[in-house]
């Protein structure tokens, strides 16, 4: 006998008990939008051209993007061919590192005088964030280098900065920024009496 709001299923061998099942998560239900954008922005295609290899339409594909259709599987399977990408890397979690206060790991790209720790995760190639104390006097050395990094951003956090390019002196003090082609050949020097803080970031991580 079955008790009351119970359900009996004949030939589930489990009288009595209830067992509700669930579908599971389709993989378009997941909002993948940015996602596709991001991976069609880095691949240098324009939506016009995903959108004619694919066989799609342009307006269908910058709708996908804004996440205001649902494709069906075969489409989004065809987008990420399209985008070089595999279907299950729009649904893998972001990943993300935190750095606490004091506990950066040191890193050393030369030079004199100068304390220098990494702030973004050692895995992460798409850039290097770089904290560096620069001791008054202390730079990176007469000679000129480039890094094999696509840009390098330097921002001057408190302190003075001399950067010194073929042809050119750009002295950078506290809030000031400049951008630069990693292959620029450059060095840096502290050439005041006080203590220069610098933030440098590096795309790609060379």
């Amino acid at each position: 006998m079955l008790g009351c709001g119970a359900h009996h299923d004949e030939g589930d061998g489990m009288a009595g008990e209830v067992r509700r099942l669930t579908r599971p998560s389709h993989p378009v239900d997941t909002l993948v939008g940015a996602r596709l954008r991001a991976a069609r922005q880095a691949a240098g295609l324009t939506l016009a051209a995903v959108a004619a290899e694919a066989g799609l339409t342009k307006g269908f594909l910058s709708r996908l993007e804004r996440d205001e259709v649902s494709p069906s599987v075969a489409s989004l399977v065809t987008v990420c061919g399209v985008l070089g990408i595999g279907v299950g890397q729009l649904f893998e979690p972001p990943e993300t590192s935190l750095v606490r206060a004091g506990e950066a790991p040191p890193i050393h790209f030369g030079g004199q005088g100068v304390r220098e720790v990494l702030l973004t995760a050692g895995a992460q190639r798409a850039l290097h964030v770089i904290r560096s104390v620069i001791e008054p006097g202390g730079g990176g050395g007469e000679e000129l280098y480039s890094l094999a990094c696509d840009v390098e951003f330097v921002h001057v956090l408190r302190g003075r900065l001399r950067l010194l390019l073929p042809g050119e002196v750009v002295v950078l003090e506290a809030g000031d920024a400049f951008t630069m082609p990693g292959a620029t050949p450059h060095t840096w020097l502290n050439p005041s009496a006080a203590t220069c803080e610098v933030l440098w970031v590096l795309t790609p991580a060379p």
